[in-house]
């Protein structure tokens, strides 16, 4: 009998199912945290204004860096777990000639946007807080739709967030080191539905 916590796929057969996925179903994207298997539905119009938004604001205030919209990314503390953020901040030339899943070492920030399906509870409030702070990625920046807040995840200590600030929409954040801005929220009120 499998142990509870041992996951019933590897990591490359997860890469060779997600493949197979791309190429016959539309609409949905596969992740793999946590042992468990995922499937992220394709955003809707306000998902995607709200990373254009963050493209853009990056561009301005950071333009060295580069917020990549659904770089695959190797997570969890041994990199078995495989997820595409909605948003993968690092520097421009973090993933030239880098393939699907990339090591998640450069990142800086990674941003979900939670959209209206049942597993955003589960995914992006629980797993994957837990995946990007056992991966030691600094920041974990989650744009609620559904609570109409932000949260800002930092400091990654044994694969948990010490500190998670929350800030409704509307108001100004500031994400901490690495990224270093302040960020309003003001336009996200007129991107929820």
């Amino acid at each position: 009998m499998a142990d509870v916590h041992e996951s019933l796929m590897t990591a490359e057969e997860f890469e060779e199912l997600a493949r197979a996925a791309d190429r016959i179903a539309e609409g949905v994207r596969l992740e793999f945290i946590g042992g468990h298997l995922g499937a992220k539905t394709l955003p809707d119009g306000d998902h995607g204004l709200i990373i254009q938004w963050l493209i853009r604001l990056f561009l301005m205030v950071r333009p060295e860096l580069f917020l990549t919209p659904g770089r695959g990314l190797k997570v969890d503390r041994y990199r078995e777990g495989r997820a595409r953020p909605d948003g993968a901040l690092a520097g421009a030339d973090s993933f030239v000639g880098v393939g699907e899943w990339a090591d998640p070492m450069p990142v800086l920030m990674v941003v979900e946007v939670t959209s209206n399906d049942q597993d955003t509870e589960r995914r992006d409030r629980r797993e994957k807080p837990r995946a990007y702070a056992d991966t030691g990625i600094p920041v974990y920046l989650l744009i609620d739709r559904g609570s109409c807040e932000i949260k800002v995840y930092s400091e990654p200590n044994d694969g948990r967030y010490e500190r998670i600030l929350t800030v409704p929409f509307g108001g100004v954040v500031h994400l901490p080191e690495p990224v270093d801005i302040d960020m309003d929220t003001e336009p996200l009120k007129d991107w929820v539905r």
